[in-house]
């Protein structure tokens, strides 16, 4: 009896290698006078190993119980996929890449990287990469795929130091690839493609491309297989040298979008679309059933002949959002707990309360930048408009300009690993490194809904 067939064991391996089928063929299993007919998917390790995972027509994957007495039948053949130890390649009937295209995956977890446990219905955070690519066998057709699994955790668990392992891995590997793909949770997935803009800030040969998914790969909904194809339509053929995250661009599978890494947000907790550019346009349009992209904002960056890496985080920066009633308590905790640096969201142009103010200059004179950013995410801080921010600036602190929150606390990071001087911060802070900064704002960079 043979095993380790696209990961299915014993009697199912054996039925399945028996007729040829592989995951992607449409396949009828008949067992106990039931049929089901559907899609092979790839075995994940949380299923028993008498379980075939089926993807019915209405996009839901279910687990089959096969036994010695069950019969599996190909219906139709789907592209080829990876078998352990070969080498991911396409069907007889389909082309090559174009121009022999290399595209790595890097699996870091999250939602797009999960399976199902299919006696229980439980999510799991895991997924090799490799079977991500054999579950969407039509990224072949764009690119050949190399993948591997870096990390496996939760979004939320997302932390500096795993930034800084990412980065490392990327800059090995970048300038041998025509782009790479890291797959991550949608919930923090933000904040590390902007650690990795900055890191790459100088020069990146290839673009590094994000994305996720707001909804699992067994849900008719999932936009999974759709965010991943884009992804690899824009590692492959984008010009950019840039960092972007690429998802749903509306509430339909009809085109993704490429946002700047360091200019995106998570803007809905559920919807496909919820990945918006704040206050700039997206790079691009992506089309994945037609196999292109379309430019919509020239200010990218493009390729480098190499990739320059200055990676580094520090891991005692703070932010916090000023809220009503807020006490200097709060700041002057994280001044005596030895933080290198704060991050504020303020109100409107940044401003925060008046009883405030001490504690900034205290953290002036204890030598931790303050910045100052601000809540309502589009338009600018300003802090010379009213006196509250004049204030503030005489207390030091340092206008993060159209910069969102997250985004300034990952840059205010990565600055206080390179340097400490608060003169060196400030003009690091202020100084426009990976297009977090927009000098001019168009109108339609502010998103306006119409009631009739």
């Amino acid at each position: 009896m043979e095993t380790g067939y696209f990961g299915y064991q014993g009697i199912v391996a054996d039925k399945l290698k028996g007729v040829g089928i592989r995951p992607g063929d449409k396949v009828l299993i008949r067992s106990r006078n039931k049929e089901v007919i559907g899609i092979l998917m790839p075995k994940n390790e949380f299923s028993h190993p008498s379980i075939v995972i089926i993807k019915l027509n209405n996009g839901y994957n279910i687990g089959v119980k096969v036994s010695e007495d069950s019969i599996i039948k190909k219906l139709e053949k789907g592209l080829m996929t990876k078998h352990p130890g070969e080498p991911i390649k396409l069907a007889e009937e389909e082309t090559l890449p174009p121009k022999d295209k290399k595209v790595l995956i890097i699996g870091t977890g999250g939602t797009i990287a999960s399976r199902v446990e299919y006696e229980t219905g439980a999510v799991k955070p895991y997924l090799d990469p490799e079977e991500l690519s054999a579950s969407v066998p039509e990224i072949l057709r764009y690119s050949s795929i190399e993948a591997e699994e870096l990390l496996s955790i939760f979004s939320e668990d997302m932390n500096p130091a795993y930034w800084e392992l990412i980065c490392k891995e990327i800059s090995k590997k970048v300038d041998e690839f025509d782009g790479i793909v890291v797959a991550h949770g949608t919930d923090t997935m933000a904040y590390t493609a902007s650690a990795v803009a900055f890191a790459f800030h100088k020069s990146l040969s290839s673009p590094i491309v994000f994305t996720g998914s707001q909804r699992s790969s067994d849900r008719p909904s999932s936009d999974s297989y759709f965010n991943l194809i884009s992804s690899v339509i824009m590692a492959s053929m984008s010009p950019f040298g840039e960092v972007v995250v690429v998802m749903h661009g509306g509430i339909g599978d009809t085109y993704a979008l490429a946002h700047r890494a360091t200019k995106v947000r998570k803007m809905h907790t559920s919807r496909r679309d919820a990945f918006q550019t704040i206050n700039d346009k997206p790079l691009a349009k992506v089309f994945p059933f037609e196999g292109r992209y379309e430019i919509i904002n020239e200010s990218y960056r493009e390729k480098a002949k190499e990739s320059i890496a200055e990676i580094g985080f520090d891991k005692r920066v703070a932010l916090i959002k000023y809220y009503p009633g807020m006490t200097s308590e709060l700041v002057d905790f994280l001044i005596d707990k030895d933080y290198h640096g704060i991050v504020i969201e303020g109100t409107g142009f940044g401003h925060v309360a008046n009883h405030l103010i001490k504690s900034l200059e205290r953290a002036k004179e204890s030598s931790i930048p303050v910045v100052a950013t601000s809540q309502t995410l589009f338009g600018r801080v300003n802090l010379n408009v009213y006196n509250t921010g004049r204030k503030m600036l005489m207390a030091g602190v340092i206008p993060a300009d159209d910069m969102l929150p997250e985004v300034a606390y990952v840059k205010l990071s990565w600055i206080l690993s390179k340097t400490r001087d608060m003169k060196e911060v400030k003009e690091l802070m202020l100084r426009n490194l990976a297009g977090e900064i927009n000098e001019r704002h168009e109108i339609n960079y502010y998103p306006r809904w119409y009631y009739g």
